[in-house]
């Protein structure tokens, strides 16, 4: 009732939007506390995972005569209705069949499931993004969800546990026995008589009850898991990796997760200690910045501006900028000044040492959309140093795949040797050139891509498969038979 309640207000004004919002936030907190959960997140996936599971039971397969329907989930946890005569696969259901109460009703089951996959996959990332903790019984049971656990086994998972790594001072090592609850005992070592213990972690994806990585190697998830942020796997020291196993293997991602951008703060930022002027001067229209920020979770405060609240760590990220973002300046538009994380609790600002390696990337992606889409100008400003780096890591799988051996990667630039002359595509802006001659006019049509090159992500980077494309074109300049195409290389 509430899902659909908040799914009505979108054709109402963006005020009352605001507050029936709030209203469905705050009675989803309320109904999780009084039903025992400690989040509304959980308490969605145990009731969708209640009704996934009826109306799976429920749907059987429909037969007309030669007819048969049926409703189906997909390895992507995507519900669809299938529909066959005498075996043979039909478009869609035939009109004669669609006023049949038994085919409404399936239609219904289908929309509630892809209604769940849609609210799934952004509470999925929105777990990743605010670090939430899951326990083993709780990540078991969505592992049996017909639309969770698809996409649940397509990411990474990480579970901390006791690492024995810990040297003593004189190079002595003391092992010490840790009761748990149930009485069960784990060797730890910790400093003698101080009782410090380290704690590493272990990365993989979702097998028979264990976490196993690319290279095979298998661990036990401990009694608290979390679905691992990209600054994990590139912690790890395996990233390359997982993007690997990612191509040989097909896997779609519901959402970015081993090909997600990640920030780190640079020397100037460490130097100046709790300020970032990352993307100070750099010009954005007001109306799309809002826009694009409120859909990652910023709110506007009419004396603050622009911020991101982080409840369970007590951290607000601030955006300054010389900007009134409730007009429509239309004199100048907003320069970009600094970025801010303050403790809630002192309003001091934390210093970025001491910050959350996870709020610090999240952050600054979500102020990298903004200065990518909402900038001022005809021309788009270089793609960020991060997402060339991920560009360049498609790529060389892509190449490797597909044993392709004329192409090297080289800072922000894909260098070709071809047949008919060398060349160079930008990893961000996909301008591509012939090497001591002018730039290549290759047109895309971006809606020609979609599905006839993997990308393993499911939200499509038109920009990513243009610059896969002009790659591969141009490394095999000698197939080419457009005339236009050919005309420029001459």
């Amino acid at each position: 009732f509430l899902q659909k309640f908040k799914k009505e207000s979108k054709q109402f004004g963006s005020q009352r939007q605001a507050s029936e919002g709030l209203a469905v936030r705050i009675a989803m907190d309320n109904l999780a506390r009084t039903a025992g959960f400690s989040d509304p997140i959980r308490l969605t996936w145990a009731m969708e995972t209640q009704e996934a599971i009826d109306i799976i039971s429920r749907a059987k397969a429909l037969t007309f005569g030669e007819t048969t329907v049926s409703l189906i989930v997909d390895e992507d946890g995507k519900a669809a209705i299938v529909c066959f005569k005498a075996e043979k696969p039909l478009k869609s259901i035939p009109d004669a069949l669609k006023k049949e109460p038994a085919i409404i009703e399936l239609k219904e089951f289908n929309k509630t499931l892809n209604d769940q996959y849609k609210r799934t996959r952004k509470s999925l990332e929105a777990a990743m993004i605010n670090g939430d903790a899951f326990t083993l019984s709780e990540i078991t049971n969505l592992m049996n969800h017909p639309v969770v656990s698809p996409m649940l086994r397509k990411l990474v998972l990480k579970t901390n546990h006791p690492q024995p790594l810990l040297e003593k001072e004189g190079g002595k090592k003391k092992t010490v026995l840790l009761e748990k609850e149930g009485g069960e005992k784990t060797p730890l070592l910790a400093k003698e008589g101080l009782g410090v213990v380290k704690t590493g972690f272990s990365l993989g994806f979702w097998k028979d009850g264990e976490l196993v990585s690319p290279n095979k190697k298998s661990s036990k998830p401990s009694q608290t898991i979390q679905i691992a942020h990209c600054i994990d796997l590139y912690e790890d020291k395996n990233w390359a990796d997982y993007q690997k196993y990612c191509f040989e293997n097909e896997i779609k991602q519901p959402f970015k997760q081993i090909f997600r951008e990640l920030y780190i703060p640079t020397a100037d930022e460490l130097k100046e200690k709790a300020l970032s002027r990352r993307y100070a001067g750099h010009q954005v229209q007001p109306r799309k910045t809002v826009a694009l920020l409120k859909g990652q979770g910023w709110t506007v405060d009419y004396q603050e501006g622009l911020q991101k609240v982080f409840h369970k760590e007590g951290i607000i990220a601030k955006m300054y900028a010389m900007a009134d973002w409730f007009s429509p300046s239309d004199v100048e538009s907003p320069t970009l000044e600094t970025i801010e994380f303050i403790d809630k609790k002192t309003w001091k600002n934390v210093p970025f040492e001491q910050l959350d390696k996870r709020i610090f990337s999240e952050v600054m992606r979500d102020i990298d959309l903004v200065v990518s889409v909402a900038h001022v100008g005809e021309v788009d400003p270089e793609t960020s140093q991060s997402s060339i780096e991920l560009r360049s890591a498609l790529v060389r799988e892509t190449m490797r795949l597909f044993k392709v051996n004329n192409v090297e990667l080289k800072g922000s630039h894909a260098l070709i040797k071809g047949t008919k002359g060398d060349y160079s595509v930008h990893l961000g802006s996909a301008i591509a050139h012939k090497v001591a001659s002018s730039t290549l006019f290759i047109l895309p049509v971006h809606s020609q891509h979609r599905g006839k090159m993997f990308l393993p992500f499911l939200d499509e980077d038109p920009k990513t498969a243009e610059i896969m494309s002009k790659i591969l074109l141009l490394a095999k300049d000698n197939e080419i038979q457009d005339p236009t195409i050919l005309s420029q290389l001459k």
